[in-house]
């Protein structure tokens, strides 16, 4: 590949059309685009979910623009969060893939890889480059190169005198690191290879969405095909199972499934941990102030692949379906013959054959004998049968603990919430245990907890740590350790405590 073959398709009339109809520049063209940005950054990229209930993204961005207005005036973006969410998940090229889960009444949302492509291209210019990192990217080049280079090769010496030359360079570096002598990275180094790290970490998140888009297209076009089917079963599914076979067996689908093969590698996951605390317990990078978006990136690479696979397996679960339904309607063409046969059968008893022969059947009943239809070896077990008896004394377990138990009343919580609330539009657990202490210790954090998870105006932020401090029965402190919890003025604790 040239370099002129690299910039192929950037014709004037074709941009022309790719302004209007491709998602990501429809976006970044939008009169909307700092709301639309700023919000799904907010909610989706920054906490890195997947995909997010409908009702909880329409309370989100109300509460959202509610802020906006509060700064700007109330004639700023002056139509509801619904209404914003359904023109950029309505459209013929939406900004956000709203759809419905098994088991389930509420759509979800989620964003589309153009959506989140337009997303990290103004992340990019937002955000003021910490440096350019040459050195870690070349060598970077250079590794790829070689690896390149030594995995292809045919020739059997080429390949030994590689590694001959490999095992002399590490047995050197071993006898320089028993005498104290080794290469260590400076701190610009660190900081350029971290840098990279966590770029690279951002960049292969944000691909599983278009992987996932990739398989959700498949999906849609197999139901497709079964709907505007009228071939032979056997013929459809050669077509589907082959379709199935080709995105597996492509490029993309080998590398995804290598991928999902190395993550979920025991011995791979424990090495990946002890790396990570290994290079998070580095003094130079402690110093960088990190956030714990490197530490926590198995988590959300292991939910994003699953989310993958998840839609993948809707593959699956439509072929069933139109397995069933094809049996459903080949059994009811059997009982129409069998129903046709017994009208026949009505139509000539007054008037039978006049020839002895007139009909030949091998056997009335089928014969099966299949190996898996027999049954299997059980031997007779005995019963023993003791002639002890048991006697009819008390007995032995303290029932004390029954009458012990901590009641907490949920009601006067929510009491304590609203009298904080009548002098403040928030109040975090924090403030609200200084003027109402807890009394009955964890159970009743707790249960301030659980209204929270009730509450859809409450927030609990598990970015930031809050220590509430109580006394024990004995007189005894104690410190609890838990997310930030804050509760907002609203109707919900009302509805809540009646």
């Amino acid at each position: 590949m040239d370099s002129n073959t690299q910039w192929d398709g950037m014709e004037h009339d074709y941009l022309l059309r790719l302004k209007s109809t491709h998602p990501s520049l429809r976006l970044l063209g939008a009169d909307n685009l700092p709301l639309i940005a700023s919000f799904l950054c907010t909610v989706f990229l920054k906490p890195n979910r997947r995909s997010i209930p409908y009702p909880e993204l329409v309370s989100r961005l109300d509460d959202y623009l509610y802020g906006i207005r509060r700064v700007h005036g109330e004639e700023f973006y002056s139509k509801s969060g619904r209404d914003y969410l359904e023109d950029w998940s309505r459209s013929e090229t939406p900004f956000l893939r709203k759809y419905y889960v098994q088991q389930s009444d509420e759509p979800e949302c989620d964003l589309t890889p153009d959506t989140e492509k337009a997303l990290e291209w103004l992340r990019s210019l937002v955000q003021e480059k910490r440096f350019v990192g040459t050195e870690s990217r070349l060598l970077t080049l250079f590794d790829l190169l070689k690896e390149l280079a030594r995995q292809t090769e045919s020739n059997s010496q080429a390949r030994v005198e590689a590694l001959e030359k490999e095992k002399a360079s590490l047995e050197e570096k071993i006898e320089k690191a028993r005498e104290g002598i080794f290469e260590r990275l400076d701190s610009t180094q660190v900081k350029e290879r971290f840098f990279e790290l966590e770029e690279t970490a951002q960049k292969l998140l944000a691909d599983f969405r278009q992987i996932e888009s990739n398989f959700r297209g498949l999906d849609r076009e197999t139901r497709e095909r079964i709907a505007s089917n009228e071939k032979a079963k056997g013929l459809l599914l050669d077509e589907i199972f082959l379709d199935h076979d080709v995105i597996w067996d492509s490029d993309q689908g080998k590398s995804f499934k290598a991928f999902w093969e190395f993550l979920m590698s025991p011995p791979r996951q424990e090495e990946f941990d002890k790396l990570l605390q290994a290079v998070y317990g580095r003094k130079e990078i402690r110093a960088l102030s990190p956030d714990l978006f490197l530490s926590k990136i198995q988590h959300y690479l292991l939910e994003a692949g699953e989310k993958v696979y998840r839609t993948n397996n809707m593959l699956a679960d439509q072929l069933r379906k139109f397995l069933d339904d094809q049996a459903y309607l080949e059994n009811r063409r059997i009982m129409e013959l069998i129903k046709g046969f017994e009208k026949t059968a009505i139509e000539v008893k007054n008037n039978p054959p006049k020839d002895r022969d007139f009909m030949e059947v091998d056997d009335v009943v089928p014969d099966f004998d299949l190996v898996m239809s027999r049954g299997l070896f059980a031997p007779v077990v005995s019963p023993v049968i003791s002639a002890e008896t048991f006697s009819e004394d008390e007995p032995d377990v303290p029932l004390d603990v029954l009458y012990n138990q901590i009641y907490v009343d949920e009601h006067q919580l929510l009491s304590n919430i609203r009298k904080m609330l009548e002098s403040s539009e928030q109040v975090s657990l924090n403030q609200i245990v200084s003027r109402f202490p807890l009394e009955k210790g964890l159970a009743e954090a707790v249960t301030y907890l659980n209204i929270a998870s009730r509450d859809s105006k409450a927030m609990v932020d598990e970015e930031q740590t809050e220590l509430i401090t109580y006394r024990m029965p004995t007189g005894e402190a104690r410190r609890l350790k838990i997310p930030l919890l804050i509760f907002t003025r609203h109707d919900l604790i009302t509805k809540g405590s009646s």
